[in-house]
């Protein structure tokens, strides 16, 4: 993410560093580098993202309220890993507000905002074919990400952003040998009804993706077809 260099070349505000910073510890925390139960010492993350202690707090205080950090008093920030039934409580309110986000893209979009969504799911898919989980699941949350923008309602994209980790949470949660291809062309219902500019078809389609995260993190015997358990 960010780096000494490129904090110094390119101006950015307090709160764009602080979602930087909280997107890379987030990423090391989803991938294994810092175990639950593990100190978070804010010098030495800011000493190793180039940056000064205040975005490192703020990105920390973030994730506390997310649930993926716990702070104490006198005894700094330790990771917490979240439990199934707070992830599954966020993937069902996320259904809802990408339900939302998907209406009011289908009714809003661009061409523009179509081509990126298609050069997106593209991506998404390419990543799939390089066996690239993480590339896949970055080129994921920016599909979903450019939907709710494209739904021009600030306060649904705030509240989004702050369940959106918990989706790349089930991804890492999920089965060993899952497809990337099936993860990637679930999306295309989403995208053809944007496409067609259907709204309640929109709805319906980001609803159900929604849906199967929790069907995937419940770990149910059921598993949608294209997906495999070895």
């Amino acid at each position: 993410m960010t780096n000494r260099q490129e904090t110094q070349s390119t101006p950015v505000t307090r709160e764009v560093l602080s979602e930087r910073v909280k997107d890379r510890i987030l990423t090391w925390i989803l991938e294994g580098e810092l175990e639950p139960g593990s100190r978070i010492v804010e010098t030495r993350v800011a000493r190793d993202l180039g940056v000064s202690q205040a975005p490192v707090r703020e990105a920390l205080r973030d994730l506390a309220i997310l649930g993926f950090v716990e702070m104490k008093p006198h005894k700094g920030a330790r990771v917490r890993k979240p439990t199934r039934e707070e992830l599954t409580e966020a993937i069902e309110v996320r259904a809802e507000l990408e339900a939302l986000a998907g209406r009011l893209a289908a009714e809003r979009r661009t061409e523009e905002c179509l081509t990126d969504l298609e050069e997106l799911y593209a991506a998404m898919d390419e990543a799939a074919d390089r066996g690239d989980a993480h590339d896949q699941a970055l080129n994921n949350t920016r599909f979903h990400a450019r939907i709710v923008k494209a739904a021009h309602n600030d306060t649904l994209y705030r509240q989004w952003s702050m369940l959106e980790p918990f989706s790349r949470t089930y991804v890492t949660a999920s089965v060993p040998g899952m497809d990337l291809h099936w993860l990637s062309r679930r999306h295309a219902p989403i995208l053809e009804a944007i496409r067609s500019k259907d709204p309640e078809l929109a709805a319906q389609a980001s609803r159900e993706h929604a849906a199967q995260a929790a069907v995937l993190l419940e770990g149910l015997d059921r598993t949608p077809e294209g997906a495999t358990k070895d």
